[in-house]
């Protein structure tokens, strides 16, 4: 039903929404809104290559819909081959299963294309979708850092959520 693809200019309006939702911004390093200029520039100079640009933004592409949602991988090591795992989906699209076949596809490339040995996210304890998401996807909670995050003029706790991708099995015939 979803599939995940690189960027293409259509994704402008996607993105401009995205990353002028305030809300969303305390889960990010932003706290300026972006203009369509720059995020029209961000399309067209990312090059889709996380060795290239250190980060790669993937659109969460549903079939009927179109694109609904964003997910990066950021904080890429590859000598330690792991990635912070960042995922966005609009309003109308959340709590349908989305953002969990999104992880699992994206658990899949990382571990199969990118050969990543681990995925995390941090995540604000207040977030209790996001915890529900990633504790679904089999994410498991190995640190909590105190005052992590500032959301409004509080500090809030933060939960380390890392996920140790194994090879898919081999088949023996």
């Amino acid at each position: 039903m979803i599939h995940l693809r690189a960027m293409e200019p259509s994704d402008l309006l996607l993105l401009y929404t995205i990353e002028n939702d305030h809300t969303l911004w305390h889960l990010s390093t932003t706290n300026v809104p972006y203009s369509l200029h720059s995020l029209q520039q961000y399309i067209e100079q990312s090059r889709g290559d996380i060795y290239a640009d250190g980060q790669v933004r993937l659109i969460i592409h549903h079939a009927e819909y179109g694109a609904i949602g964003a997910l990066d991988l950021c904080n890429f090591e590859p000598k330690h081959g792991r990635a912070e795992v960042g995922i966005a989906i609009l309003d109308e699209h959340r709590a349908c299963g989305y953002a969990l076949e999104a992880l699992r596809q994206l658990e899949a490339y990382a571990r199969d294309t990118l050969q990543l040995w681990q995925l995390f996210a941090v995540i604000p304890v207040s977030n209790e979708a996001s915890l529900r998401l990633f504790d679904s996807a089999g994410y498991q909670t190995t640190a909590t850092l105190p005052q992590w995050l500032r959301i409004g003029e509080n500090r809030v706790d933060a939960q380390i959520k890392q996920l140790f991708l194994k090879k898919s099995r081999e088949k023996f015939c």
